[in-house]
């Protein structure tokens, strides 16, 4: 018998009718009552972290949520987390980042429709999150519509469809059928290493999306309040240099101290700097290279990675570390 930890978080999972729509209400208790009693190979306890709609999500419940898995950690084989969907990506990757050496299946899964609903993608979600912690495969995944995605490489990419998330850029884990769990990639054990927690985040970060016709000027506003910016650029990662000069101002941000990443607005295959001279224009010594990460997943490493220097190189070297698989190279 396994013996897992569903933690509750709110989210259109727990959701109900309101005087002004729908928002969280139903107890992790009253979540329990919803899974089958039937060939029943665990016992699972429950406890409400918070209650919230995940557009709410915040990194201080992040950390919430991770320390609450380090504390338990030696009394549980396997832990579910449900979550709301909206922010389910950005909490997945924040967590493969905060908990590192995890032997144990940390698992996040939520809905597109409240599970009191009728016609509910909830109820088989939350089945199929416990059959997957039951296996007993260590990391941080998200289990959604009978996909397992690794904590790193999940995105929301619908936003009312059951099959909402996608892994970008890396295999799925598993696909989970009525009779069985299909494994479609090998997860490296973790053995004799010690699970470690470290919250550590500052979450001065700010996320920018590039267009035609953003005025450079607007960068300058970012210098005062931030110490870290991730720019999603076009197609390969350039930054324009020509009639707006956003290049110019990128640099003025770096030499401010301010350390920049880029990425690219294509969901997949990530950027190469190195093809166009837009790309090669900027500085490789000091940008940030994300590569083939995913924006949910470079956000919270860079707060991640700021909460453990202010020195800009190191940051650099920790973003450009492959940590949980969330960089190819």
């Amino acid at each position: 018998m396994k013996k897992l930890l569903l933690l509750t978080t709110g989210g259109t999972i727990a959701s109900v009718e309101g005087e002004n729509g729908l928002a969280p209400g139903v107890k992790a208790e009253e979540l329990l009552s919803y899974l089958s009693d039937e060939n029943k190979n665990y016992t699972i306890d429950c406890q409400s972290l918070m209650d919230i709609d995940s557009t709410n999500m915040q990194p201080e419940h992040w950390v919430k949520m991770a320390e609450a898995v380090y504390e338990n950690y030696g009394r549980y084989d396997g832990f579910v987390i449900t979550h709301g969907t909206d922010t389910m990506a950005y909490t997945s990757a924040a967590l493969s980042y905060m908990l590192q050496n995890v032997d144990k299946p940390i698992v996040i899964t939520g809905s597109q429709v409240p599970i009191t609903f009728k016609k509910t993608d909830a109820k088989k979600n939350i089945k199929d999150a416990v059959r997957f912690a039951c296996d007993g495969i260590g990391g941080v995944y998200v289990v959604f519509d009978g996909r397992v995605i690794l904590g790193t490489r999940a995105i929301k990419l619908r936003t009312k469809s059951y099959d909402a998330f996608e892994s970008i850029n890396y295999p799925y884990i598993a696909f989970i059928h009525d009779t069985e769990i299909e494994y479609n990639k090998h997860v490296p054990e973790v053995k004799n290493k010690t699970l470690k927690l470290d919250t550590s985040l500052n979450t001065d970060v700010c996320l920018l999306k590039l267009h035609p016709g953003l005025k450079p000027e607007f960068l300058d506003c970012l210098k005062d309040s931030y110490k870290g910016v991730v720019i999603e650029s076009y197609g390969s990662g350039g930054i324009p240099f020509e009639k707006r000069n956003i290049l110019e101002k990128v640099n003025e941000l770096i030499d401010s101290g301010i350390v920049v990443a880029i990425t690219t607005q294509c969901l997949e295959e990530g950027e190469d700097m190195s093809i166009y001279e837009v790309g090669r224009k900027v500085n490789q010594d000091a940008i940030i290279r994300s590569r083939n990460m995913n924006t949910e997943a470079i956000v919270p490493k860079l707060m991640w990675a700021l909460g453990q220097t202010g020195e800009p190189a190191e940051v650099k070297k920790i973003m450009e570390m492959p940590i949980a698989d969330d960089i190819i190279i």
